[in-house]
């Protein structure tokens, strides 16, 4: 898969469109799982969006930092195992105690990961698979233009 995705990424990034947005995206303390991600950022930047990748394991502490330097519309975690999904918890909270989570929307995803769970730790959605989170995103942004 991962050499797949290595040869279809220059066709999805290569042609020149508009950033609808910018989408930082990583997958939680603890995880290694990075395949769904992956197929996430190239259909972000098959749609026009600016995507950084934050990598795997990332650390709460290291969404915070990342959401404080840059200027994200969204941001993206991802937890595949059930044993990692309180770091996506973690995450929200340790944003929240930083004062930095008003500056971001939050979408969660992971194989585990349930719209109860994203609604019972705070994140503004839960993507299903790499198009339902970006047509989250989507719906997020546009509801933000026009509040």
């Amino acid at each position: 898969m991962e050499t797949a995705i290595k040869h279809l990424d220059p066709l999805f990034s290569q042609e020149e469109a508009s950033v609808a947005c910018t989408f930082l995206i990583g997958t939680v303390r603890g995880d290694v799982h990075d395949i769904g991600k992956h197929i996430v950022i190239m259909m972000l930047k098959g749609n026009g969006w600016k995507a950084t990748d934050l990598g795997v394991d990332v650390p709460p502490e290291g969404f915070c930092e990342a959401v404080k330097e840059g200027s994200f519309d969204i941001l993206g975690m991802s937890a595949l195992l059930t044993t990692t999904m309180k770091s996506l918890d973690m995450t929200i909270k340790a944003l929240e105690e930083a004062g930095l989570r008003d500056n971001v929307k939050v979408i969660i995803g992971g194989a585990p990961v349930t719209q109860d769970y994203a609604d019972k730790i705070g994140a503004d959605a839960f993507g299903e698979d790499a198009w339902d989170a970006i047509t989250k995103a989507e719906r997020l942004l546009a509801r933000n233009i026009h509040e």
